[in-house]
């Protein structure tokens, strides 16, 4: 993952599954905002499980590239069988990876077996995939204190929200906020990972003042001195903010778009509902009429205490004989 495409590359994904998330959310409480029900992954019309074939693709293909692709034996282990330093962050990178596979893959069996916890065991698989990436990152054997550093730090924040939505999905599946949240944390994670790609291994968008250093076989940014530093994490934290700004703008407007859109056309299409259903009452009204004098039949066989007027009446008539 230490390269431009290494980083481009699943962010890209990590924004097309957000995407996705989010316009089927959307969708889906624009056309039954009342029976709204969140759901884990979104099948397509065509093949089913796309969406989570696609997750599986990628997480093979990050496998291979972090582990026999990428070193240059192509193997990631030393002649003595150790793990090399320079090739920790790959097995980091790939437990990552081999964790979105077995949600993918557990997701797929669970559908096809539909027990009763599905949808719960669904979101729990999602939520140790996202336990991971945050657990992995944290904990990354990468430089934690320079540039690269800073914007790993930040990537955790969207990975926490990503995790704690799919927790609170469990217990709260008709929550429309929640999983708005989830899919906006989802695809923000993709742009901030291929922002990451862009700002740390593009020499001419590096800060002022910050080179790039070959150390133990990838290219890390490093900077002259502290003053150097503190303004490239500076820069790093407005970039941070700029971005959080812009999805938050995007999914505002395709939700206003989508909803203005999608419950305009239900409503239109229910129309004709509502005219059906009064020309049938018009058809009933005899039959209506009908019933509603046997019901007033029957309620007089039931005695029911009577109101200031109607105790009058009799007294009315009695007048009315003398």
């Amino acid at each position: 993952m230490g390269t431009l495409v290494g980083h481009v590359a699943p962010g890209f994904g990590f924004f097309i599954i957000g995407l996705w998330h989010l316009f089927n959310h959307i969708k889906l409480h624009a056309i039954n905002p009342k029976s709204y029900s969140s759901l884990p992954w979104f099948p397509t019309s065509k093949i089913k499980y796309l969406e989570l074939y696609l997750i599986m693709v990628g997480a093979s293909m990050s496998i291979s590239m972090e582990l026999f692709i990428g070193p240059d034996r192509h193997q990631p282990f030393d002649p003595d069988g150790t793990i090399p330093s320079n090739h920790l962050h790959n097995f980091e990178h790939s437990n990552i990876s081999l964790t979105y596979f077995i949600y993918a893959l557990f997701a797929i069996l669970l559908d096809k077996l539909s027990p009763p916890a599905e949808y719960g065991l669904t979101n729990l698989l999602g939520a140790a995939a996202f336990g991971q990436q945050l657990l992995l990152f944290h904990l990354h054997s990468a430089d934690h204190m320079g540039v690269e550093g800073q914007y790993h730090w930040l990537l955790q924040i969207a990975i926490f929200i990503s995790l704690l939505t799919t927790l609170l999905g469990i217990n709260y599946p008709k929550s429309f906020l929640n999983s708005f949240v989830r899919s906006i944390s989802i695809m923000f994670q993709g742009v901030w990972l291929m922002v990451m790609g862009f700002m740390l291994w593009t020499p001419s968008l590096i800060s002022k003042g910050c080179f790039m250093n070959s150390e133990e076989g990838h290219e890390v940014v490093r900077c002259h001195g502290k003053k150097a530093l503190e303004r490239a994490k500076s820069l790093v934290n407005i970039q941070f903010s700029w971005y959080v700004v812009g999805v938050i703008i995007f999914s505002m407007t395709l939700y206003l778009v989508m909803v203005k859109f999608y419950y305009d056309k239900v409503e239109y299409q229910s129309l004709p509902k509502f005219i059906l259903q009064d020309e049938m009452s018009h058809e009933d009204e005899n039959d209506k009429d009908d019933v509603e004098a046997q019901k007033k039949a029957n309620n007089n066989n039931v005695r029911k205490p009577k109101s200031f007027l109607e105790i009058g009446k009799p007294f009315a008539a009695m007048d009315m004989e003398r």
